[in-house]
């Protein structure tokens, strides 16, 4: 086991490494902006140190920096968290080429599955059912117009290094094809640096299922079964839970060794996400794959008993896991809200001074945050202040328990989307189970009239 850890990262996720590395036994490295002088990472952590000005670009997105804290604290492992650098696999291959480890999966298969023209290929020969589209890049108008005769209408334009929702364009017809191409051509190279895109056929009704894999460096790989995730808004998830009410046994299972197979197919070590977009009818297309923790990932322990965060560093020292596929058992269910600091229905943040922060408690009721009473929220990162997490014997039960949960939950002196929740736990439709991608969104206009 390593002596210690630095932490690449910030927030609540920064927090759950530190606190898992308090449970290992190992030291922890926090770094942090001049914005994060207070925050909680700093005091929970054995060491800190400052790394920049509060701009990400200049402190979290600093790879000379972090490197930098890595020597002058002697730590020899850096975990990423998630955002900022997780899926960076040049800041990874950095990392290893100085001789620290890398707490996350090879360069290699960061690469492969960062690039999602390289990733479908690979999905492909996999045997993972993929979405109708282009086979590779897209480098014209002319081009597109030829894969839109085949695919057909809509269809969706999306930049090869994209992700979290940025980079895509829907395109309901021929002539607004050609201004959506170029402007996500632009678009794609003024975000990451690569103007790459590809095109697929929009599916217009689909849900949006994740499975959870872990491996470790002695070829054993298993999945954590799935998390349904489409409660979101403009691709960003607000609500996820485990298992998905949606699915039936036979879909999962067919899922979920999807999953796995997207995996093999990389040689993947560590904790990741394969995520995949399912139709009405169970048909199922493999989306992308999250080369790091997610943020979602505590529904997934909750059911499987599987500390991921404990595991990543597990496997990062070489352990082989201690558990086979068949010892992995759904135990429940359990629901994760986002809290965020912004307005609940206009999404506008709400950076500031916390007056009051009451956490809920009680039973199986689990709060991953860095809040605390006068800590002041920095305008300068997202506005993820937290997450409020309930695990239940079943589903409705589970409800139950975060709608009690959640008006527990005390936060003053900001503005929330406390009330989002507490409005959505109580709606139909969320307590059926019967919604897709697209039903917050729907939900909102409707509250908007």
């Amino acid at each position: 086991m390593f002596n210690k850890i630095l932490i690449a990262n910030r927030g609540e996720i920064a927090v759950r490494i530190i606190r898992a590395c308090k449970e290992l036994g190992v030291r922890s490295v926090a770094v942090y902006s001049e914005a994060d002088r207070e925050a909680m990472h700093t005091r929970l952590a054995d060491e800190s140190i400052c790394i920049g000005p509060a701009a990400s670009k200049l402190s979290y997105l600093n790879i000379p920096a972090i490197m930098s804290a890595a020597e002058v604290t002697d730590s020899e492992a850096i975990h990423p968290g998630y955002g900022f650098l997780a899926e960076n696999s040049e800041f990874a291959e950095i990392v290893i080429e100085s001789g620290y480890t890398w707490i996350g999966p090879t360069p290699e298969s960061m690469r492969t599955m960062g690039d999602k023209v390289k990733a479908k290929a690979k999905m492909e020969t996999a045997g993972v059912p993929l979405v109708p589209g282009s086979e590779g890049a897209v480098g014209s108008v002319d081009e597109a117009k030829e894969v839109a005769r085949s695919t057909g209408f809509p269809l969706i334009i999306k930049a090869a290094s994209g992700g979290g929702g940025r980079g895509m364009k829907i395109v309901h017809s021929e002539p607004a094809l050609p201004n959506a191409f170029n402007m996500c051509q632009t678009e794609a190279g003024a975000a990451f640096g690569d103007d790459t895109v590809f095109i697929e056929k929009f599916l217009e009704e689909p849900r949006h299922i994740e499975v959870q894999v872990l491996g470790d460096t002695h070829g054993n790989l298993i999945h954590l079964y799935e998390r349904e995730c489409s409660m979101q808004r403009n691709n960003q998830k607000i609500l996820e839970e485990a298992p998905s009410p949606s699915l039936d046994e036979e879909t999962r299972q067919a899922i979920c060794a999807a999953g796995l197979a997207a995996a093999k197919a990389v040689d993947y070590v560590g904790a990741g996400t394969v995520e995949f977009l399912v139709n009405p009818d169970n048909s199922f297309y493999f989306m992308e794959m999250n080369t790091r923790i997610q943020v979602e990932h505590p529904v997934t322990e909750w059911i499987t008993g599987v500390d991921l965060i404990e595991w990543q560093i597990r496997v990062a020292t070489g352990e082989k896991l201690a558990f086979t596929q068949k010892q992995i058992k759904m135990k429940g269910h359990a629901i994760e809200c986002r809290i965020n600091a912004e307005h609940p229905f206009k999404f506008t943040p709400s950076p500031g001074t916390v007056e009051l922060y009451h956490a809920p408690g009680g039973r199986s009721v689990r709060v991953d945050s860095a809040l605390y009473t006068g800590y002041r929220i920095p305008p300068h990162y997202d506005s993820m202040i937290g997450k409020i997490i309930t695990h239940a014997r079943d589903r409705e039960k589970c409800i139950r328990r975060m709608q009690r949960a959640i008006d527990e939950l005390a936060i003053i002196g900001v503005t929330t989307n406390i009330e989002l929740h507490q409005r959505l736990l109580a709606n139909p439709g969320f307590q059926s189970g019967s919604f897709n991608i697209h039903f917050l969104e729907r939900w909102l206009d409707q509250l908007r009239v």
